[in-house]
């Protein structure tokens, strides 16, 4: 079987960006009252300590550099599901096409995760499952290392949601095989030796629900001399608008990958609407880089102001929807997260300060430091999202710079990596 294997990263993203990725930092730190080894472990992932991390079943592995000239072996177990846990987890994702199709979309559906706990089949982990170990002497459960582990693991959830399947015992290959399995036996479209009549077809979301990452259609019933007995999938468009059309070829793609995506996020079950439809679809298309022209249309139809527009459609591009109303307007935060912020941005380890923490102006739902031309935004999503100040005197305005995360520290230092890049 061949682990899952991810590069380190750096310290200038949150450990999780996604809920299922701060449900695993949450197991961890609800783990251990130790908040010393998890502060060190924290230090450790971001100043990208962590070496290449190794998931197989039932285990997380991973060299993490510490105070000697070599590194130690840090791991950390997870317990397998049982095959009947796995029949019952199979057959509540083949169930609804969306759940396949959002795990394929990098998305881990919530009202998954809820129902196999209800039926007894723990996806996420519990604090009491995570069990560490590391051939450095330090007796903390877990020490600083393995707690590094486990921090930098939770951004290689948010990218594959996968890796918790391969955790609890079954590789994302396996599992799309049984789901594919699944599928067919509920839509009664397999034949004895597994394949789809021909003729017959599928229907669009069971179609979609079997991907396994590449489009491949079946050839449709064919005769000598047809043009499928040489192309084994429709072309892309090729024909050009008529004269005179107010579109070109490339916005008519744009429209279609733009189709493409809704589609897919409403076959997972996914909505981003705002109070304002017309404006989140002027929006997105601008973000799918159409024409300029097309742009510059888009633009007068929403009667935006062209900077105002451009920096909705960069909000959009970094943040999504809740992107888009972060930059909108100021919102109304929750004290206490607001309070969090303020005494993790204190830390001058955290934000790697040798000359004391930044200076911070708090209004609203942000946090200004007016020093280092940096400022984040606690946004709808409960994620922060990074910003920094672009132009020269009274011209000058925040700009969104970096992804949304749920971490204001590394919110700050993703804005702060932005400015040294320039």
């Amino acid at each position: 079987m061949t682990p899952a294997r991810k590069a380190p990263r750096t310290g200038t993203r949150a450990f999780a960006a996604t809920w299922w990725g701060q449900a695993w930092v949450d197991a961890l730190e609800a783990s251990t009252l130790d908040a010393g080894r998890l502060s060190r472990g924290r230090t450790y992932a971001r100043k990208g300590m962590v070496g290449p991390v190794t998931a197989v079943p039932g285990l997380l592995r991973a060299k993490v550099e510490g105070s000697t000239p070599w590194p130690y072996d840090a791991a950390v177990h997870l317990r397998i599901l049982t095959d009947t846990q796995w029949d019952t987890l199979l057959d509540a994702i083949a169930a609804q096409a969306g759940r396949t199709a959002a795990l394929l979309d990098g998305e881990m559906p919530a009202d998954l995760v809820a129902d196999a706990r209800t039926a007894g089949v723990p996806l996420l982990p519990e604090a009491s499952e995570l069990d560490p170990e590391c051939s450095c002497p330090d007796w903390g459960y877990p020490c600083k290392h393995a707690a590094a582990l486990c921090y930098a693991t939770a951004a290689h959830l948010d990218d594959d949601p996968f890796w918790l399947f391969t955790l609890r015992g079954r590789t994302k290959d396996a599992v799309l095989t049984e789901l594919r399995t699944r599928r067919q036996a509920l839509t009664g479209t397999a034949t004895e030796n597994g394949e789809t009549p021909r003729g017959q077809g599928v229907s669009a979301r069971d179609a979609f629900a079997s991907w396994n990452g590449t489009f491949a259609l079946p050839a449709p019933e064919t005769t000598a001399g047809t043009p499928w007995e040489s192309e084994a999938a429709p072309s892309a468009l090729t024909t050009a608008p008529p004269p005179g059309a107010p579109f070109t070829l490339d916005d008519l793609q744009a429209l279609t990958r733009d189709t493409a995506q809704r589609a897919r996020g409403l076959a997972a079950g996914h909505t981003t609407s705002l109070t304002n439809a017309p404006l989140e679809d002027a929006v997105r298309l601008a973000a799918t880089r159409v024409s300029e022209d097309w742009f510059h249309r888009l633009v007068l139809a929403t009667g935006v102001p062209p900077l105002d527009f451009a920096r909705l459609v960069r909000a959009l591009r970094h943040g999504g929807p809740a992107g888009i109303a972060t930059a909108r307007a100021p919102l109304t935060p929750d004290p206490a997260a607001m309070a969090a912020a303020r005494t993790a941005l204190a830390d001058p380890d955290a934000t790697h300060d040798t000359d004391g923490a930044p200076r911070l102006r708090v209004w609203r739902n942000r946090l200004t430091a007016d020093d280092d031309g940096i400022q984040i935004r606690l946004g709808p999503d409960n994620h922060w999202h990074p910003y920094i100040r672009e132009g020269h005197g009274t011209a000058a305005e925040w700009w969104p710079c970096a992804p949304a995360t749920a971490d204001p520290v590394a919110a700050f230092l993703a804005a702060r990596t932005v400015i040294s890049a320039r």
